[in-house]
């Protein structure tokens, strides 16, 4: 496949794996990208995860067709992208390295007895490399997600090598009816959403670029409405709401709190809120729950009280939430509790960790069982929070 008449992609589709990182579902697969730029001085831009060696080695030999690469740009070490590092260098063995210093400080953690020590090329932020008619910039993008992570601006074609950035789940020829921002935001929230204030910074650095093309390490490659992905990942990594909307989020033990929480999410539809999640901790994708947490501007959450504490899922979704730093969201509170109710003691505690939440004045709690007074209660929270 071409991205340009002179730029190849080389990666591989993975529609086999269950986990992706060995936590997120990927119905749809993943894509391990990979290029070539064709030029003076032929250049592959990362290699791909082990799952995928073999296709991936076949691709780049084909697009090669029969020359030999000058140059390979290490732009993340993940495994996903870099397992096949030490198998391309050894096939090419004139073929040079590109990195950062910290790549080649952190190379040798995944390759042992792997010296190429003669072959390493140190770029730092603005270098520039000509291949050609090809020049690579190179920008440092640390903690997006990896402290060595870095993107390339090709200039001649305005392409962005943009790393994990702008990257999401499923194969890149998967049956995907939802579009692009469904899987690149559950991608991005979930990967990348804690460093929010390193991807402001990268996305400062590609204002400052003439961008025609971004090609991502996961995901198709963008060349239209550029505009769309930059200003979404602009929200994103501001923690600014997406869409107003609420997403009801319940942790239940024998179904009581769950008929609490979907009598509430009945009630804010009935409100006229259009973008209403109802979403069961216990059985639904966490990864999913998080996403919907960060894309509306208010949550309501509904938990049994376990132990003295939070039924467990919900404690597991709360922390999750505070590594990916929630934070400018309203969030109203559901507890249940048979004799000492103390749910929204707890949830309370987590939250007021995090960022500019506002907690709802109103609260409900529900002794066992949903009686006709608690949906009196419920309504009032609703009212509160619609």
């Amino acid at each position: 496949m071409f991205v340009t008449d002179s730029v190849k992609y080389i990666g591989v589709d993975d529609k086999d794996i269950e986990l992706f990182e060995s936590q997120y579902v990927v119905p749809e697969g993943v894509s391990y990208n990979s290029y070539v730029i064709i030029d003076e001085k032929i250049t592959i831009m990362d290699t791909v995860d082990a799952r995928a060696t073999e296709e991936w080695l076949a691709n780049l030999d084909k697009a090669l067709e029969g020359k030999k690469p000058e140059y390979l740009v290490v732009s993340h070490l993940e495994p996903d992208h870099a397992a096949n590092i030490r198998r391309v260098a050894e096939i090419y063995p004139d073929m040079k390295l590109i990195g950062n210093a910290k790549t080649f400080q952190m190379l040798p953690q995944f390759f042992e007895d792997f010296d190429i020590s003669d072959r390493t090329v140190v770029v730092k932020e603005g270098d520039e490399i000509s291949i050609g008619s090809h020049t690579l910039q190179f920008f440092m993008a640390p903690m997006v997600h990896w402290p060595e992570v870095m993107v390339t601006y090709e200039k001649s074609e305005k392409i962005l090598f943009s790393a994990d950035g702008f990257g999401k789940f499923g194969a890149i020829d998967s049956d995907d009816d939802e579009g692009w921002a469904c899987e690149a935001r559950r991608y991005y929230i979930n990967i990348v959403g804690k460093y929010g204030a390193q991807v402001q910074a990268l996305l400062k650095k590609a204002a400052t670029l003439d961008i025609a093309i971004i090609c991502p390490l996961h995901g198709p490659v963008l060349n239209e409405n550029l505009g769309y992905y930059i200003e979404k990942y602009d929200i994103w990594s501001s923690y600014r709401p997406e869409d107003e909307g609420v997403l009801v989020a319940y942790a239940s033990i024998h179904g009581n709190t769950a008929q609490a929480a979907k009598k509430c999410a009945e009630m804010l539809e009935a409100k006229g809120i259009e973008n209403v999640d109802l979403m069961d901790l216990s059985r639904d994708d966490m990864a999913e729950a998080i996403e919907a947490a960060f894309q509306y501007d208010r949550m309501v959450l509904a938990c049994a009280t376990y132990d003295g504490g939070l039924f467990p899922v919900m404690e597991d979704f709360l922390n999750h939430l505070k590594s990916k730093n929630y934070q400018k969201r309203k969030v109203a509170l559901i507890e249940n509790g048979s004799w000492a109710p103390m749910a929204a003691k707890k949830m309370t505690d987590m939250l007021q960790t995090m960022k500019e939440i506002e907690i709802c004045d109103k609260t409900v709690t529900i002794k066992s069982a949903v009686k006709q007074s608690d949906i009196a209660e419920i309504q009032a929270l609703v009212d509160a929070m619609a």
